[in-house]
């Protein structure tokens, strides 16, 4: 039998984890909605996540598009004992040396926290790795997790940029191999019909659950309350 998809919302303050975990979030995720699509939150919002959240789920921070400064940036958010981080790749798809400069990145992490790799659906516009590339790269480095998502916060969805039969595919490669799949992207409510039966891991959702359905939004406890529903459906 199938495991449920899980709920992964992303929050910018301890009072948004506070709905959040009443709402019965499995993983909250901090980030600040205005500085990009993986816009970094103050380190000290996340160490008032991880106050309120007090082990009850895990927590991952997004910590922006990677840079070769990214560890200096983060120096304070690496402190904290979160179970993952996660940079995007914008920008960055033309290097070749990409791979080698995350790997070195996560082999100074600290223990117990995992790097995530994120794939970006509208790659071309993210000048990223294409998703086939990130997936392969998981998997030959056996990554604890992969995010689908998507870097222009304009309205489309991941499905808008990565056909369905792509992204099956690419998910059952990483299924193959045992690693963590979230699925990001703008999705809304009525994405579920066709991706649940993908199952996985977890949703990842900001904007579906916020007032007004934009990720600026404050958290709605009645959307969250959808989505839980849904995903026990």
């Amino acid at each position: 039998m199938t495991t449920p998809s899980r709920l992964l919302i992303s929050v910018r303050s301890s009072e948004e984890a506070t709905v959040a975990l009443a709402g019965g979030a499995d993983l909250i995720d901090v980030k600040e909605p205005s500085n990009g699509p993986l816009g970094v939150a103050h380190h000290e919002v996340l160490a008032a996540v991880l106050a309120v959240v007090n082990g009850a789920v895990p927590v991952s921070a997004a910590l922006g598009e990677w840079t070769p400064n990214a560890l200096n940036e983060a120096h304070w958010h690496l402190q904290l004992p979160v179970q993952f981080l996660k940079w995007g790749l914008a920008g960055y798809g033309n290097s070749p040396g990409w791979g080698e400069d995350l790997l070195e990145t996560r082999r100074q992490i600290r223990t117990g926290t995992e790097v995530v790799l994120v794939a970006y659906a509208d790659w071309e516009k993210a000048k990223s790795p294409a998703p086939a590339e990130i997936v392969k790269f998981a998997r030959r480095f056996r990554y604890k997790a992969v995010l689908f998502d998507t870097f222009n916060k304009d309205g489309s969805t991941l499905l808008d940029s990565l056909p369905f039969a792509e992204l099956t595919e690419l998910m059952a490669s990483l299924k193959k191999s045992g690693i963590p799949i979230a699925l990001g992207g703008s999705l809304k409510l009525e994405h579920l019909k066709q991706l649940k039966p993908l199952a996985p891991d977890w949703f990842a959702v900001r904007g579906a659950v916020c007032a007004g359905g934009t990720r600026e939004g404050m958290l709605d406890p009645v959307r969250i309350q959808k989505w839980k529903t849904a995903l026990s459906a």
